[in-house]
């Protein structure tokens, strides 16, 4: 199974700072997902709406100016990072996976993305976007048709993946309380790779590895590509 640090090494790190990345890259993981938001233009790496959780701000993210949010504190003295300072940090070393929280304008992502292949080493599959938000999925697929996409899910839709399919998704990202065999199952058939989050206990790789899935989302990468070298060769 393909890993992908959730957030950077977020067990060991603050998650989706500058050290969790370097920490994962120290790792050799096969992949590691952040998440974005927009503020005055800029591309933030950062997960949630409201600040008190990860930094020592407080209030909703957007309430901030990029200014106030560079100042504080987002744990061990790291700052929230920009979506541009992570990306000339992994240099195309491994996949990086993007997943959109807020973004008023996707074309300001696909420029970025661009840049970053043409001056960072990256191909363009090591750049994955992914968001709950499928519309914006589609706004994107509409401006970049061959730029490969995520599509996220929390639920098991009664048509299973045929969403993602309709999206032109390469892989359905889906949360490990809704995973199935028949999800799992329906996205093969559709030509979709099955990526789950999160992912920490052996037990939970285990099964996961026995009914398919193509890869992990973890907050301890170390741990679970030990776990996923140890398993039989297909």
């Amino acid at each position: 199974m393909f890993v992908f640090a959730h957030r950077g090494a977020s067990a060991i790190a603050p998650e989706n700072t500058l050290l969790a990345i370097r920490k994962a890259l120290e790792m050799e993981v096969d992949g590691i997902e952040i998440d974005i938001h927009s503020i005055e233009g800029e591309l933030l790496v950062f997960h949630d709406r409201w600040l008190h959780r990860c930094t020592n701000g407080k209030g909703r993210l957007t309430d901030h100016s990029l200014a106030e949010l560079r100042a504080l504190d987002a744990g061990k003295g790291e700052r929230i990072p920009l979506l541009w300072e992570l990306l000339s940090e992994i240099r195309g070393t491994c996949t990086l996976n993007i997943e959109i929280k807020e973004l008023d304008e996707p074309g300001v992502l696909i420029s970025m993305v661009d840049k970053a292949i043409k001056e960072l080493g990256f191909r363009r599959e090591q750049l994955p976007i992914s968001s709950f938000n499928h519309h914006l999925l589609r706004r994107i697929k509409l401006l970049k048709p061959e730029h490969p996409i995520g599509a996220l899910t929390a639920s098991i839709p009664l048509d299973y993946a045929a969403f993602a399919q309709r999206l032109g998704a390469v892989s359905l990202n889906a949360a490990l309380s809704c995973i199935c065999p028949e999800l799992i199952q329906d996205a093969k058939s559709k030509g979709l790779k099955t990526y789950v989050y999160t992912v920490d206990q052996e037990q939970d790789m285990e099964m996961l590895a026995s009914w398919g899935v193509d890869g992990i989302f973890s907050n301890y990468p170390d741990r679970a590509m030990a776990f996923c070298r140890d398993l039989p060769k297909a």
